[in-house]
């Protein structure tokens, strides 16, 4: 084994994926998840291996994926929570296929929504669709469990799910790495019938995978991350704790043995599906149990059922332990019956000043919002409506711009100002930056091109995803307007603006006659991302 300096969670995951024979990675920006893409794209430009490339969104990397194993390779998908959303059509049905090359979803979910419009628990989609799942809590387990996934799932023949959160992702520990396999490549697939989702072949393919989580409730149950602590333990008083919320338990361990409690008894879940048996073993002889799992209550809700009334369950439920927001060492601490921290001296009880969140210096959403702003100013604020998407530009919700109305979900921007219109707002706009159009945009703007709708989309274009690094958009801005053109927008309401504080004025005016326009039309706004031109530069 070698030791390797510190790395991120997410650069633990790409190694794992590189020491198992890695041959493709497909995934959408997303934080906490992007760095995964990063480096597996770094080792790509220095080696040329493993493929490693961004998509359109996260539906169409996992397809990707599993066209990879379709043909005997190994492939990795990386995205954050909300992505899994977009994703969850072929991730429900890709249980049924016989998968062929290892497929191993590398999820990164966002308790406490530093960087997301939601707060999810992808473990849900994991249980929903009857896959394994593995949830690392610390670095070392992140390189290890992702190599163990792409073995698991070539014996399963089932994709597995590696579900990371912020705190980890974004945290830096050394890791020893094993040395790297050559991973086998199998024979693309043969029998087809495991990969037609016909109903014939379904109804056989959804019975092989109930049999299937039969065996992996066994491989649950011997796992050493699923590790079961009961002899010479209290068995009245006990705790279950999956992921980071092993680590804030173990940090306060020590201080419950100085108060002269006995150790609960205590089971660590590390992987998925929930190992049944060890928690009934574990629940004998228990009258209170406390549950500290990171994000929404997957194992507190599934005990319910599984445990007698007798036992009082403790947990995010009942509030013993916080449903919002990450969990920390001080909100487990009180959970488990200890007295606070002492607070801080006062002198270093400093308030910090709240900074409102705001646009670069110099952004070319500034000047593109200006011209929104005074195009729109004509009209009662009953008669327009300006929906915006998932993005840098969502800042436009703030003062000095108080642009935007709406943040909902990606590509929600087109389809909801199409049914503003529909009711009868007559300024209906849509803000939408250039990669979110290609991501969710597309099949929202056809619906609009088939009814005319007097509707305006605003596509924002700094040709670059700028909220997750200025990675590269897909497609370049000078195929933007050929797209539209193929989606049945007319030419001469496809208007595209240089967005500056020069053409303010002119930019608003040209704004204005399209959103008087009564059918459908696009203006683009295009100047590079201000972030990514001083990247390029410094490269």
């Amino acid at each position: 084994m070698s030791m390797l300096n510190a790395v991120l969670g997410d650069e633990a995951i790409s190694l794992g994926a590189i020491d198992s024979g890695l041959f493709a990675c497909y995934g959408y920006p997303g934080t906490p998840s992007t760095e995964i893409m990063e480096f597996l794209i770094e080792q790509f430009k220095n080696i040329g291996k493993p493929i490693a490339r961004w998509c359109v969104n996260e539906k169409t990397a996992l397809e990707g994926a599993l066209g990879v194993s379709f043909a005997g390779k190994r492939s990795l998908v990386t995205m954050k929570h909300v992505g899994l959303n977009v994703a969850a059509d072929p991730l429900i049905n890709s249980a049924l296929l016989g998968i062929n090359g290892g497929v191993v979803i590398a999820v990164a979910d966002d308790p406490g929504m530093y960087s997301s419009q939601n707060e999810q628990d992808s473990r849900f989609y994991a249980d929903f669709a009857m896959l394994p799942c593995f949830e690392p809590r610390n670095q070392q387990q992140a390189y290890d469990m992702t190599r163990e996934a792409f073995e698991l799932s070539e014996k399963y023949h089932l994709p597995v799910i590696i579900r990371i959160v912020t705190r980890l992702s974004h945290a830096r520990s050394t890791i020893k790495r094993a040395p790297p396999e050559t991973a086998a490549v199998k024979e693309r697939v043969r029998d087809t019938t495991e990969w037609l989702l016909l109903p014939e072949f379904s109804r056989r393919n959804y019975r092989s995978l109930i049999e299937k989580n039969t065996a992996l409730q066994e491989w649950s149950r011997t796992h050493y991350s699923n590790k079961l602590e009961t002899e010479e333990y209290d068995s009245s008083f006990v705790v279950i704790t999956a992921g980071l919320g092993g680590n804030y338990y173990e940090e306060n361990l020590a201080e419950i043995l100085e108060n002269g409690y006995t150790r609960p008894g205590r089971l660590h879940i590390g992987v998925y599906p929930i190992p049944v048996d060890s928690i009934n073993k574990l629940c004998a002889n228990a009258k209170k149990l406390l549950i500290i799992e990171e994000g929404q209550p997957l194992i507190e809700n599934k005990i319910r059922g599984i445990l007698p009334s007798s036992i009082e369950i403790n947990g995010k439920l009942n509030g013993k332990l916080p449903r919002v927001g990450e969990l920390d060492p001080d909100n487990v601490r009180s959970a488990l019956g200890l007295h606070p921290v002492q607070n801080m001296p006062a002198a270093l009880n400093i308030k910090i000043p709240v900074r409102a969140p705001q646009l670069c210096k110099a952004c070319p959403h500034e000047d593109s919002y200006k011209a929104i702003n005074i195009a729109l100013a004509i009209y009662d604020t009953g008669k327009r409506s300006v929906l915006s998407d998932i993005g840098c530009y969502s800042l436009g919700a703030f003062p000095p711009y108080s642009a935007i109305e709406s943040i909902v979900c990606m590509g929600a921007s087109v389809s909801m100002a199409r049914g503003a219109a529909e009711a009868g707002i007559e300024a209906s706009v849509a803000v939408i930056g250039d990669s979110t159009f290609l991501h969710s945009g597309i099949t929202a703007i056809i619906d609009a091109v088939s009814s005319n709708t007097a509707m305006t989309v605003i596509i924002l274009d700094n040709s670059s995803v700028a909220m997750t690094g200025c990675q590269e958009t897909v497609l370049p801005s000078s195929k933007l307007k050929l797209l539209l053109l193929g989606l049945g927008v007319e030419d001469n309401h496809i208007v595209e603006l240089e967005s500056s504080s020069k053409n303010i004025s002119f930019n608003s005016e040209r704004l204005g006659a399209e959103i008087s326009y009564r059918g459908i039309s696009v203006v683009i706004f295009r100047r590079e991302c201000i972030e990514s031109l001083r990247m390029r530069h410094k490269k």
